[in-house]
C-alpha cells in the first residue's frame, strides 16, 4: 500500500491509482479538487510517468477528468445530475429484473442465490466495503441475466462513480440491513416467478438508494 511518505520501491502506477481512489472514498480528495502531479510525486515517490499512468487509468474509471492545459482533477458532478441518472436506472433496472425473471435458467438463479448468501454473510460480519461490492455483483448479475443488451449498455453509460463510492463506503448497519431485506425480498419474488412485482420491487430500490445517497452526501459534505 502506497504510503503519503516515499516508500523504498517505487509505486507502480495501478498502485498510485489505488491511492488516489482511496483519498477520493475517504473525502481526502473532493469532486472539482485539482490533482497536481508533483504534489502526489511528492507524496508517494513515485516517478512522473507512473503518475500520469495512473491518472490515465482514473479517467478511463470515470474517477478524473483530465483537460488540456489544465491537467487532472476530481470529477464532479451535481446531485440533480445524479438524480437523473437514478430515474433512468429505475426504469433501466426495473426492466432488467423482470427479464431476468422471465429467461434466467438454474445456473443464473444458483449464482444469484450464492451472492445473496454472500450479502447475508456482510451484514451479519457488518462488512459494509465487501457489502458495496458484492452489492454491484448482485446488479450486475440481474442484468446479464436479463438478456438485454441494449439495457446493459445503456446502463454501463450511467455509471457515477464518485457518487457510488460515496454509496459503497458509508453503508453503516441499518442501512446494510435495509439495503439487503430489499435484495432479499426480490429474490423472493424471482424464485416465485413475480415478473410484474420485482420490476416495481426494483424500481422502488433503485428509487430509495437515490434517497439514500442524497442524505450520505449531505452528511459528508456539509
Amino acid at each position: 500500500m502506497v504510503q503519503d511518505a516515499a516508500i523504498d520501491r517505487a509505486p507502480t502506477g495501478q498502485e498510485i491509482a489505488d491511492w488516489v481512489r482511496q483519498r477520493i472514498r475517504t473525502g481526502r480528495f473532493v469532486p472539482g479538487q485539482r490533482l497536481v502531479e508533483v504534489d502526489i510525486i511528492r507524496q508517494t515517490g513515485a516517478s512522473r510517468s507512473k503518475v500520469r499512468e495512473a491518472l490515465k487509468r482514473l479517467e478511463g474509471e470515470g474517477l478524473v477528468e483530465i483537460e488540456e492545459f489544465r491537467g487532472a482533477s476530481v470529477r464532479s458532478s451535481t446531485l440533480d445530475e445524479v438524480r437523473q441518472i437514478y430515474r433512468a436506472r429505475m426504469a433501466l433496472e426495473g426492466m432488467a429484473a423482470h427479464d431476468f425473471t422471465v429467461n434466467a435458467d438454474a445456473v443464473m438463479l444458483g449464482r444469484l442465490k450464492a451472492l445473496q448468501d454472500q450479502l447475508d454473510a456482510c451484514v451479519r460480519e457488518r462488512a459494509p466495503d465487501r457489502f458495496g461490492r458484492l452489492n454491484n455483483e448482485w446488479h450486475r448479475l440481474i442484468v446479464e441475466g436479463s438478456g438485454n443488451k441494449v439495457i446493459a449498455d445503456h446502463l454501463q453509460r450511467l455509471n457515477v462513480p464518485i457518487h457510488r463510492l460515496l454509496f459503497e463506503s458509508f453503508y453503516d448497519e441499518e442501512r446494510l440491513k435495509t439495503a439487503n431485506a430489499d435484495h432479499q425480498a426480490m429474490l423472493a419474488l424471482i424464485l416465485a416467478g413475480d415478473a410484474d412485482g420485482v420490476e416495481r420491487a426494483m424500481r422502488q430500490h433503485i428509487g430509495d438508494g437515490f434517497e439514500t445517497l442524497a442524505r450520505i452526501e449531505d452528511e459528508f459534505y456539509r
